[in-house]
């Protein structure tokens, strides 16, 4: 089965199972390995993409569920607005490891697209489904709430 969708702003057209996990496709056949399997069940949030625009887990969707819609991982958001974010994040001390990472940064990016100053309470329930084994959280929610200064 051929399925075509959008990824970081480029038509891709994918041959694969509708079940095929879209994680495993960005990882392969569209080779942007940026956003990383963690937990494969759902739990962890390091696979989080935004699908038409919206933070999903990429371990969880089936490839069928692409067709024709947008997909944004880490290396667009990244590289494009989300920069000076990045930034806050290794000022506030919000990145270790990396393995949680790309997926903190796309649910972080989500949620300053929906409200460009949130408070720390907001930002601890958007990133409620971003696990940290590293931080400990505070330098990422510094680096999310604009404290990082």
């Amino acid at each position: 089965m051929s399925t075509n969708f959008l990824v970081n702003g480029r038509q891709v057209t994918v041959d694969g199972a509708p079940m095929d996990r879209l994680l495993d496709v960005l990882r392969g056949p569209v080779g942007l390995t940026g956003t990383k399997e963690g937990c494969g069940e759902g739990e962890c949030g390091a696979c989080t993409v935004l699908l038409d625009g919206e933070p999903v887990l990429s371990c969880l969707v089936p490839l069928f569920q692409c067709s024709g819609r947008k997909v944004e991982t880490v290396e667009a958001i990244a590289t494009g607005p989300a920069k000076e974010l990045l930034e806050r994040f290794v000022a506030a001390g919000g990145v270790q490891c990396g393995a949680c990472t790309p997926g903190i940064v796309v649910t972080a990016w989500a949620l300053l697209e929906e409200n460009p100053a949130p408070d720390r309470d907001e930002a601890r329930r958007a990133l409620a489904g971003n696990l940290c084994r590293c931080t400990g959280y505070e330098g990422i929610l510094r680096a999310l709430c604009g404290e990082h200064q």
